[in-house]
């Protein structure tokens, strides 16, 4: 939640995958990423991280260039 609220405040479009009830392409993504905790956030393919990543990118105004 606090991260589609922040994206939505930044006027940022993104797109949610939920993976629910998907464990193979759950198992995937933490085959690909590392990571097991939600949400995994990407940035143009890139992987920054979760909602901290995500806040820290926001802290430090780096969210408003990739609005660009």
């Amino acid at each position: 939640m606090r991260t589609k609220d922040l994206l939505k405040r930044k006027g940022l479009k993104f797109t949610e995958i939920n993976l629910d009830g998907k464990d193979s392409e759950r198992s995937a993504l933490k085959a690909r990423t590392g990571m097991q905790t939600m949400p995994q956030i990407f940035i143009d393919g890139q992987l920054i991280g979760g909602f901290q990543e995500l806040a820290g990118k926001d802290s430090r105004g780096e969210l408003e260039a990739n609005a660009k």
